[in-house]
Order: structure tokens, then sequence, then C-alpha cells
């Protein structure tokens, strides 16, 4: 069963080769957002198990006639475009093909712990050593250096070590007070974006001047980045941002809100905005008052003024509120629930989701990329790769014959 390109214009990364070493997160998010912009994605993977997300369900895709298939929906979610191969790198038949796709492509991704891949001879450096245009890029939970550089990094760990969890839920002396993680895995998802940033930047560099490079991409640095005016708060005041439940460390009204017949998001950004919900709200002296005329004061005086807001909210309807903010243009929005949030009809409209043709399902659904260019928009070429799908169909394209192919599936390096 074939996929259906959704476009035939090539993409902005049309030409570009990427050899993707990695697994779960961090790295196929990264190699899948080279692919959505048209890189061709080699996903190498084990034979037998392939990438562990492959694993973690359910829930699992469902076939045709409504049963469960061995392809877990966490790793549909992150490996479109990709054409896997399912090869044994333990082995150094597979070492020696992986080495000779590596002179192929453009980009290599992995996430290997610190040093394993030394083992195999395919280490960034000696790889860079022997494709001096190639740009590698590795990531790992705490880089290539530093003290924690050979331990292993996982998101949930690297949320709480990086500080993001001392500041996400609710305040300590509440109900439900204390620590907690944000709902999806936030530092791998944002390394992987960084990966793909510094990536593009490397072959501007390399196509500028013939020469790759390595780049070092650890989750903690990552997570310590994206804390961004949490760290910037911290570095300019000396004081400890604690958590803050739903509301905002520097700006005043800006959280959730109880209405009289469910929740609401009240995310007023400046003195302008506050004015005009104070005429909403009936309460026009709110926004002459010293206290809360500015937002400064506002962020002072937050004790003092959000009782008065959750007694004036509260006794009126969420949609009446929605309405009449909205038509005031102050920021406002409804708590949805995720089957809510695609079926808003503004996301229906953004196309947020986008169906594709997988050889186990004619009709699986995928979140679809956000990205929007005109002239080199986003395809969904290939649906996610079956493990070692493309095995075959690689090694061709790679200048393998027909026996040397036979030879190492029977031998088992490929599968």
């Amino acid at each position: 069963m074939q996929d259906k390109p959704t476009s035939q214009a090539p993409g902005a990364l049309s030409g570009v080769r990427v050899l993707d070493l990695s697994r779960v997160l961090a790295g196929p998010w990264c190699t899948q957002t080279l692919a959505d912009l048209g890189a061709d994605v080699i996903k190498v993977e084990r034979p037998g198990s392939g990438d562990d997300t492959r694993a973690w369900g359910p829930p699992y895709l469902k076939d045709a006639d409504g049963h469960d298939t061995s392809e877990a929906a966490y790793f549909l979610g992150a490996n479109r475009n990709k054409r896997s191969l399912a090869v044994d790198l333990s082995k150094p038949e597979g070492q020696a093909i992986v080495r000779k796709l590596a002179g192929q492509v453009d980009v290599l991704v992995e996430n290997f712990k610190v040093g394993d891949l030394t083992r195999y001879g395919l280490d960034a450096h000696s790889l860079l050593a022997e494709h001096p245009g190639l740009v590698i890029c590795s990531i790992t939970g705490f880089g290539q250096t530093g003290p924690y550089a050979e331990r292993a990094g996982y998101d949930y760990a690297i949320q709480g070590m990086g500080g993001l969890m001392s500041v996400t839920g609710e305040r300590d002396d509440l109900p439900g007070g204390g620590p907690q993680k944000v709902g999806v895995a936030v530092a791998d998802l944002f390394t992987g974006l960084y990966a793909t940033v510094a990536i593009l930047a490397a072959l501007r560099h390399r196509d500028a001047t013939g020469q790759g490079q390595i780049i070092d991409m650890a989750l903690l640095d990552t997570q310590l980045a994206m804390l961004a005016n949490l760290g910037s708060n911290y570095l300019c005041s000396g004081k400890v941002p604690g958590r803050m439940g739903n509301a905002h460390q520097n700006i005043v009204p800006y959280q959730t809100f109880e209405a009289s017949d469910g929740h609401l998001i009240l995310a007023v950004g400046n003195d302008r905005q506050f004015t005009k919900f104070c005429e909403i709200a009936g309460c026009p002296a709110w926004a002459t008052d010293p206290r809360f005329a500015t937002n400064a004061e506002r962020v002072r005086h937050r004790a003092e003024l959000v009782p008065l807001l959750e007694d004036v909210i509260r006794q009126r309807p969420r949609a009446d509120w929605l309405a009449s903010l909205e038509a005031a243009k102050v920021p406002c929005g409804s708590i949805n629930s995720i089957a809510e949030a695609f079926a808003d009809p503004q996301a229906q409209f953004r196309g947020a989701i986008v169906p594709m043709c997988h050889p186990l399902a004619p009709e699986l659904r995928l979140v679809a990329s956000p990205m929007k260019l005109s002239a080199t928009p986003v395809q969904y070429r290939h649906a996610p790769p079956l493990l070692g799908q493309h095995s075959d169909e690689l090694l061709r394209e790679a200048g393998c014959t027909e026996q040397e192919i036979t030879n190492w599936r029977e031998s088992g390096v490929i599968a």
C-alpha cells in the first residue's frame, strides 16, 4: 500500500539526506521535523524490536477491522516521513553498513550514551574524520562533557533536575500543592527542536565552507534554557521562583478563574486590556485604583486583587464571559480536553489532523506539523514505517548487491 503525498512541490530540505540512529523522542522528534521539511530520513533500528517506543502502548494502531496492531501510537507520533532500515550494530557487517551510509548522507543524528558508538567505530570524531562534510548531532541527557556525561538522561528526571518541576504545579500551601511534571515530555521535545535549529545552522555553514561539525545537544542544557523568563527572573533578582499553579509569575491577572458553570482562562497582558476587563466586569474603579492601575502594582497586590476577581467572575456563566471578553479583545479562553481541542473550528480549519495511509491501517490520523510554508509546504510522504520496511530498498540505493542483502538477512545482520 503506497503513501499519498499531499503536494508534489519539493520540500525546503529536498535533497538533504539524514541518517537517524536515534530512538524514543528527542532524536526522532528532530528527524521527523527535518523529514516534514523534505529531508530523506533513514531510520536505523534494531532487528526484532526496533525503536523502544514501538512497544510503548496501549494504545496501538488499529487495523481496518478495529483490532490492535503491533504499532504503538507513541511511535506513530514521532516517525512519519521516514524509511526504516533494521540493522544489527553489534555485528561488524552491520557497522560497515552504517559506516557506508554515513558517507552518503548530509546529517547523522544519534542519542546513544556517551562512548557507546566508539566500540562500533561509529563515534562522531571517527565519522567526521572520514567524512569531513558530515553534520553529526549527538543528543544525550547531560552532554558529551562534564561530571554527569556518562549518566543516562530521561525527560522526567531532567524536568526535576532542571528546575521545571519546582515551578510547575499548585502552590505548596494549597491542596494538591507540590512538584509536578508537565503532561508531555517537554525536555525531550524542546531538545529535538533546538537540535533541528542547530542542524540547519550547521548545514548552512557546511554549504558555505564544505566543513561539517559535531553538535552536542543535552536535555539538561535545554531544560535550563527553556526556563526563559523564570531563569532570568532568578538571575536578575536572586529570588528563587516557586510554584504558582495556573497563575503567572510576572503578570496579573493571568490565570484560570471559575465562572458559574466552569473554568476559563483570563490572560490580561497590559493595562489597557485590564481597563477593558474592568468595564466588562462592571468594576471600572479597579482600573484607576493605585493598587491595580499598572501591572507592576497588580503583581505586588496580587493577594488583594485576585479574590475580588474571583468573586465577580463566578457570578456569570463561562460562555457569557468569553463572548464579552473576546468582543473587547481581552485575551481569554476555554479549557479544552484534547478531544475538544482537535474538534475546535480553528484547529479543524488549520488542518491540525492529517490522514495518512499506513500499511496496517488505511486511515491513520496523525497530528499535523504546525509549520506553514507558502513556497515549500510540509509534505506527508511516508506513514511511520514498519520495522525494516525499507531495508532492501535502502541497501540497493546504497549500492549493495542482491547477494549481499540476502546473505545479511540470512545471518541476522538486517531484517
